[in-house]
């Protein structure tokens, strides 16, 4: 029996799972929270969380095989602390692994939500089958797991597939503390960034936008908001994520330039949006990559979909349960 939990910026979830066979993970009970309280408060509600789901699954802890923790980075993996991600405000060197570890006994390991990512759905999900790939989150924020050569790929100091972080541009929306960034330009936040600049731009000038009707609803515009409205056939909302989709494009093709990866396979908002991101993603992707690369490349959406948190999580435990340098 696995139990795993997913750290978010926006909501956190508690996974009580197990393996059911080699290439398949099933969730056996889940609860999400929001994540709108200060840190320790927050790690308590979800280890009573846990606790709860235990008891009512009639499970005790030392039943649990593993317990994993994906969270969004950077994190010490190493030491078991989350360091300040940039979506988690107030989540400074907190010793998260030892605080599982110290409350349920059991083996722990965290990893950030991008190698929780990448490992879940090469196991488990799109990414079947293939020898080296990259997972692109492309939700909140923008990171990066690695999967070269059948492995995991972490790096030196545990921070590979930061790649949120890398500079596309002088001047843009910011991502992980940087103008132009890649998470600037492509997550949810910079997708509202894009939007709310150039909304403001047409209201301005007297323009009507139809998913924002005055310059004081600015802050309040999201991704998912833009979404609708471009797939409803707006204008200004097909161009913001044209936009978005060109810097992903650009993106890629340094990506694959430098690894040259069976695979790309990209998270949530591509998964719900593809329509309005593909053809020019694919487009600029080719244009900007060396071209035997590309073609060596495919575009894949995530196969777990929806589940992907909670699969990542419990894949974690899983990695736990199997690696002899798991916190216990």
């Amino acid at each position: 029996m696995l139990l795993g939990f997913d750290i978010g910026g926006t909501k956190c979830a508690v996974i009580l799972g197990k393996l059911v066979a080699v290439d398949q993970m099933q969730v056996i009970d889940k609860v999400t929270i929001p994540t709108d309280r200060p840190v320790y408060d927050m790690i308590d509600l979800l280890f009573k969380n846990a606790d709860e789901m235990l008891r009512k699954n009639q499970i005790a802890a030392q039943q649990l095989d593993g317990i994993g923790i994906s969270c969004g980075g950077p994190l010490d993996e190493k030491a078991g602390i989350v360091i300040a991600p940039p979506n988690l405000p107030g989540w400074i060197n907190i010793p998260l692994v030892d605080m599982t570890k110290a409350h349920f006994g059991r083996r722990t390991m965290m990893i950030n939500d991008a190698n929780a990512g990448a490992v879940a759905e090469w196991r488990f999900g799109a990414g079947k089958g293939f020898n080296s790939l990259i997972f692109l989150t492309f939700g909140t924020g923008m990171g990066a797991g690695l999967i070269l050569d059948g492995k995991l790929y972490s790096g030196v100091s545990g921070f590979a597939g930061e790649v949120g972080h890398l500079r596309l541009s002088e001047t843009g929306p910011v991502g992980f503390g940087k103008a132009g960034s890649f998470e600037g330009w492509c997550s949810g936040g910079g997708i509202a960034q894009i939007a709310q600049t150039k909304v403001r731009e047409r209201l301005q000038v007297g323009e009507h936008v139809s998913f924002c009707s005055s310059l004081s609803n600015l802050p309040q515009i999201t991704a998912a908001q833009v979404a609708e409205a471009a797939y409803a056939g707006d204008p200004l909302a097909i161009e913001i994520y044209d936009t978005s989709a060109e810097y992903l494009g650009r993106a890629l093709a340094l990506l694959i330039d430098i690894l040259n990866p069976e695979a790309i396979i990209l998270g949530s908002i591509y998964g719900r949006s593809r329509q309005l991101i593909q053809d020019r993603m694919l487009e600029t992707a080719k244009r900007e990559a060396y071209e035997a690369s590309f073609a060596a490349c495919s575009f894949i959406p995530i196969g777990l979909g929806e589940h992907i948190g909670d699969v990542a999580a419990l894949t974690v435990a899983l990695m736990a349960s199997e690696s002899a340098e798991a916190f216990v």
